[in-house]
This record gives C-alpha cells, sequence and structure tokens, in this order.
C-alpha cells in the first residue's frame, strides 16, 4: 500500500510544480507597459514606441525608420491586433497596455500597404494617459 501513497504524492508534487511556473510565465507577459502612438497610416497600419516598461528587442525593434518620413522611433512595434484599440486613441497619445498573446484578431483591415516596424504586438490598452 505504501507504493501507491508515494506515486500519489510524487505526482502531486510535480502537478503544483508545473502549475507554479505555468503561472509565473503567465504572469510574466503581464506586465504593465506604456507607449506613445506615433504614426497612425492607411489601413491600420499602426507604429507605436514603447516609453516604459522592460524593452525586451525580441518583441519590439530598437530603432526603426520610417522610410515614408525619415522619423526615426525607439523601441518601436506595430500591432496585430487594429481593431481591439479604444475609439479615442489617436497619433502622440501616451497609455499604458499589457502583451495579450492570447487575444485574437478579430478584425478585417485593408491591404493598403504604409510601413510599421517589422515586429507586431497583440495588446490590451489599460488606459489613456491625460495630460
Amino acid at each position: 500500500m505504501r507504493a501507491p501513497i508515494k506515486t500519489t504524492l510524487l505526482f502531486s508534487m510535480l502537478s503544483l510544480c508545473m502549475s507554479c511556473s505555468n503561472t509565473t510565465a503567465l504572469n510574466k507577459g503581464k506586465e504593465k507597459l506604456k507607449a506613445r502612438f506615433e504614426v497612425a497610416g492607411i489601413c491600420s497600419n499602426y507604429t507605436f514606441s514603447l516609453i516604459e516598461g522592460m524593452a525586451d528587442t525580441s518583441l519590439v525593434a530598437a530603432s526603426w525608420t520610417n522610410p515614408q518620413s525619415d522619423s526615426t522611433y525607439t523601441n518601436a512595434f506595430g500591432v496585430k491586433n487594429p481593431c481591439d484599440l479604444p475609439e479615442g486613441l489617436k497619433v502622440g497619445d501616451e497609455f499604458y497596455f499589457e502583451i495579450d498573446s492570447n487575444r485574437p484578431n478579430r478584425c478585417m483591415v485593408c491591404m493598403a500597404y504604409y510601413p510599421t516596424p517589422a515586429k507586431k504586438l497583440n495588446i490590451k490598452v489599460l488606459e489613456i494617459v491625460k495630460e
């Protein structure tokens, strides 16, 4: 009878450890970040720059130059889910957001091209900064 108890205890401990590491991984993606809306290109081709929070160059472009205007942006990124942005958000606005990689893209946009950074994120806007 001792073997099943040991097996059950071992399984329970492993499950607990795995759930702890999964929780840590999920919370890591929910860091509150701050960005500025830089460029509103045609067909929801938007460019943002990260201005507060961890600048992970696997997620944002350390430096990106818009070939249309020759303006350079630091920690730049585009969005995969432009239809989830709040209606009142406009160029120049700063806002807090979190990366939400589970957020589906639920909209269709036209296919006209306007340059954006290659790095794109699914984001959830938490709060637009009021001045």
